[in-house]
């Protein structure tokens, strides 16, 4: 008996006709070769035309796939492009106060690019907020970014509904680091650092494949 074939993740991009319906063209033709969608996003939509980016689990050649989506009477491109795990990999969302995110930073992203020239992808993005429902509501969308593994919460008070957030990302499987401040927050947290650059730097090794670092293995969580 022949092994199956391994599926891999591959990227799409359409561009096609803007209408009722077009989604629904697009995924009927992936169903048929047996693709499993993995993520959608429809990319500056305009009233006539729109580019549509797909990530499909695929097992084999998906040449096939391409050309029947190229035939669509809608469609005016399609291809095979390189998937956003392969650009921009593991994403780290820093939130809080302009100059804790700033301090933050400035650690994720030096030691971010010391373990991308090792081969790794890991990008860092920042949002810096005031105000417990804006935090709150910034945390529980993280969850629903594509490609979040940790999250630093980078302020001096943070509480209240932005513990309950913190929570339930972390239920969800994502990393969260806290500075050392006022509030709750810093109790929800996986780990707690004092030093906000020290805290950039600690949560980039806790995502790195290349980093011999875990959160799991710390016999204490404030540093």
């Amino acid at each position: 008996m022949a092994n199956p074939v391994a599926s891999k993740k591959i990227g799409v991009e359409v561009r096609a006709i803007s209408g009722p319906g077009i989604l629904h063209q697009l995924t009927g033709v992936i169903a048929r070769h047996e693709g499993n969608i993995d993520s959608v996003e429809i990319i500056g939509a305009a009233h006539t035309h729109a580019r549509i980016y797909f990530e499909i689990e695929f097992a084999g050649d998906p040449s096939a796939m391409i050309e029947e989506l190229r035939k669509l009477e809608t469609v005016q491109g399609a291809l095979l492009v390189d998937t956003m795990d392969q650009i921009y990999g593991k994403r780290i969302i820093i939130v809080g106060g302009g100059a804790q995110v700033g301090q933050v930073a400035l650690g994720a992203i030096l030691e971010a690019d010391r373990h991308n020239i090792r081969g790794e992808h890991i990008s860092v993005d920042t949002i810096p907020l005031v105000g417990e429902k804006p935090l709150a509501a910034a945390v529980r969308a993280a969850a629903r970014l594509p490609r979040v593994k940790a999250m630093v919460m980078a302020g001096s008070l943070m509480g209240g509904e932005i513990e309950h957030a913190v929570r339930e990302v972390r239920a969800l499987g994502i990393l969260v680091v806290s500075l050392n401040m006022a509030g709750s927050v810093p109790d929800a947290s996986d780990l707690v650092v004092t030093d906000p650059v020290q805290a950039g730097v600690m949560t980039v090794m806790a995502v790195a494949d290349t980093a011999k670092f875990s959160v799991e293995r710390l016999s204490k969580r404030v540093f």
